[in-house]
């Protein structure tokens, strides 16, 4: 069972971290005291302030990136399009084949003669060429799980200078990740790392970053935010704060110390945790193992016979692509598995029922 267990207040039966992290216990306690603070006419802005840069701080830790290389945001469609923003015209963005949209779209919608090319990612690597300008893909695949050749889609862009741009977002909090491996990442943090939603995170190199406009710039990209609030705004901040947009404060407060929890646990642990969960459930239902392990299992489930059935069991899973989907996280513990594949009649999985009237400890 994973340490970090013990800062959640439930989980079992939760196979959905890939589509919505469970808050940590300190998670809910600060944002209730921030919103009883407010209700009660004393709104703590300095507070939240700080949460933000805290959260910016842990961040930065966790994905080995650094402080001065990370910028906030909401959404990864937002982080996205400012990249797609300074694509030269006309020049080519390779993609993998199904990635999820919020990484693909913003390029297949700039215009500009900007040319969209796919590829599967398997064949990423590979399918890098001396007309590429940038290489957009998303470290773990949303619809399968499978986790991508970063150190080889990497290599394969240095070698024709093309960009590389990763979305962590289905691999930040249970994969090790380097961030420095990329020209720029991007990561929604409310998935694996349990925050509020509204809570995005940009890292970009210094020298990516001089070629990217900060289109989105309002007053908190200012070198003093509090000193940019009218007209122009003033200087913009020297490093990757220029790109920051305005925080939702209240995510932040609540992503703060869910941030700190991650940042401050030893990923290995975690990795070797839950890639255990997935592989024990894989040999229950006798799927292959993937190459690179990952924390999300998926299968063939086009008529959802597969996800009703886990859901009759109150399980909570999903289903992408036409393939049914469950997600392991540090919340969760073999009896989660066992759980799961009795759900789905495999023999010999534990003969509890979910409706058995038991409370299990996390």
């Amino acid at each position: 069972m994973s340490s970090l267990a013990t800062h959640f207040a439930g989980g079992r039966d939760y196979l959905a971290a890939c589509t919505l992290g469970l808050p940590p216990r300190a998670t809910v306690a600060a944002v209730r005291a921030d919103l009883e603070s407010a209700a009660s006419g004393r709104p703590d802005v300095v507070g939240a302030s700080q949460a933000v840069e805290e959260a910016r701080s842990a961040y930065a830790r966790l994905v080995s990136a650094p402080l001065g290389d990370v910028a906030i945001g909401s959404q990864t469609s937002v982080l996205v399009s400012l990249i797609a923003s300074s694509v030269p015209d006309g020049a080519e963005v390779l993609c993998a084949e199904g990635d999820f949209s919020s990484l693909v779209a913003p390029f297949a919608h700039a215009g500009r003669g900007i040319g969209l090319r796919t590829a599967p990612l398997a064949e990423l690597a590979r399918a890098v060429s001396p007309d590429t300008f940038l290489v957009a893909f998303s470290l773990v695949q949303s619809a399968t799980g499978e986790v991508a050749d970063a150190a080889g889609i990497a290599a394969a862009a240095a070698r024709t200078g093309a960009r590389t741009l990763c979305d962590l977002t289905q691999a930040a909090g249970w994969l090790p990740v380097d961030a420095t491996m990329f020209d720029a990442t991007v990561c929604h943090a409310y998935k694996w790392l349990c925050c509020p939603r509204g809570v995005a995170f940009l890292t970009i190199s210094p020298e990516f970053a001089r070629g990217i406009r900060p289109v989105h710039a309002g007053w908190y990209a200012g070198d003093d935010p509090w000193s940019s609030c009218y007209g122009t705004g003033g200087p913009l901040a020297p490093d990757a704060r220029r790109f920051d947009v305005s925080p939702a404060w209240q995510a932040f407060v609540g992503a703060a110390p869910a941030l700190a929890l991650f940042a401050d646990t030893d990923i290995t642990a975690t990795y070797a945790h839950v890639t255990a969960l997935a592989a024990r459930f894989r040999d229950g239902l006798g799927l292959a193992h993937p190459q690179r392990p990952s924390a999300i299992v998926t299968w063939p489930d086009a008529t959802g016979e597969a996800l009703a059935q886990l859901t009759a069991h109150g399980i909570t899973a999903s289903g992408r692509a036409g393939r049914a989907r469950v997600a392991f996280h540090v919340f969760n513990d073999e009896l989660d598995v066992d759980r799961a594949l009795h759900a789905l009649g495999v023999r010999g999985a534990s003969d509890l029922s979910p409706f058995d009237g038991l409370v299990y400890a996390i």
